[in-house]
């Protein structure tokens, strides 16, 4: 790293839920970093988005506001998600360069040097890569592996593979970020589709350093959903392709029945074989609607323009 000129802010955006065993851990470690990158004439401020805590995550927030002065902690006024938490955050922070992070300390607090060293050769976006996933769970793994094979099978604009929230990104990105008017945001695809000059930093993904994750199989499958449909029409055309390709495989088996009759005669009819032609016909029918249903509902909620989140204080920065 060069030194920086002065004026220079760089945000941490840190979204948190339930975390306040996490936070001591979090601070000590980036104490370090945070030094170094202040030797260097960096200004820094560490944004915390509580994000409807229920345990004592705020009032460990509030005391460590007494002790730093550099720390501002955005109150939720209830759990809106981490997609709306980190909007939240971008929307508040004030650096030149923003940096989200998780509070887990499973991005390295070093790497952080690396992405303002990138910053400063002119990128506006330098994204961390994970090179190794080893501390997550085999069906973690798995299923973002899959996530990104299917999301970018789809997508019109890919997101990066392994590659989370954990980047920086320069004023002009969350500027940009911030003009996007949709309320169900899916961060990761967002921050693919505004662009800009993008460099990629290596780093191996440590263990959590305390505290459980948030997000359960069902909240990962929901997010999946959520990521496909938010940037990729292409369900919706393989429904019509799938319909085309059953009614004209019903259509074939059709003059397959005439011509066996006009050959062989009549049979007698065959119930069970009629229905499960109806039971696979109607089962998918009913998964087209479900798909035209995740659409609609997309549609249903963007159109009563409900905030994507709502503060109920900010706590320091005064």
């Amino acid at each position: 790293m060069n030194a920086s000129d002065k004026t220079k802010l760089v945000s941490l955006v840190i979204p948190v839920c339930d975390e306040e065993t996490t936070i001591g851990p979090f601070l000590t470690g980036m104490a370090e970093v945070l030094r170094q990158v202040e030797a260097y004439g960096y200004r820094v401020e560490l944004l915390f988005v509580d994000d409807g805590s229920k345990d004592g995550t705020l009032a460990v927030l509030t005391a460590a506001i007494a002790q730093d002065a550099r720390i501002r902690v955005l109150e939720l006024s209830r759990n809106f998600g981490k997609e709306a938490a980190l909007t939240a955050g971008i929307d508040a922070a004030h650096g030149d360069a923003l940096i989200p992070i998780d509070v887990d300390l499973q991005d390295p607090p070093e790497v952080i040097l690396q992405l303002i060293d990138a910053w400063e050769q002119g990128y506006e976006v330098v994204v961390g890569h994970r090179t190794d996933r080893g501390n997550d769970s085999l069906f973690k793994r798995q299923s973002a592996r899959w996530f990104y094979k299917v999301v970018n099978a789809v997508a019109d604009t890919p997101v990066p593979e392994n590659v989370g929230d954990f980047r920086l990104i320069d004023r002009c990105v969350a500027d940009a970020l911030k003009r996007l008017p949709e309320r169900r945001r899916f961060m990761k695809g967002l921050f693919a589709w505004v662009g800009f000059r993008t460099a990629v930093v290596d780093y191996r993904r440590a263990p959590r350093a305390a505290g459980t994750s948030k997000f359960s199989g069902w909240k990962l499958w929901n997010l999946a959903l959520e990521g496909i449909t938010s940037f990729s029409t292409a369900p919706l055309r393989l429904w019509t392709y799938i319909g085309a390709v059953v009614a004209g495989l019903a259509f074939v088996y059709a003059l397959y029945i005439v011509f066996r009759v006009l050959w062989l005669g009549v049979d007698l009819p065959g119930y069970a074989s009629l229905l499960v032609v109806v039971l696979f016909l109607g089962g998918i029918q009913l998964i087209g609607i479900g798909v035209l249903g995740e659409y609609l509902g997309r549609v249903y909620l963007e159109v009563k323009q409900r905030p994507t989140y709502i503060v109920r204080r900010e706590h320091g920065g005064e």
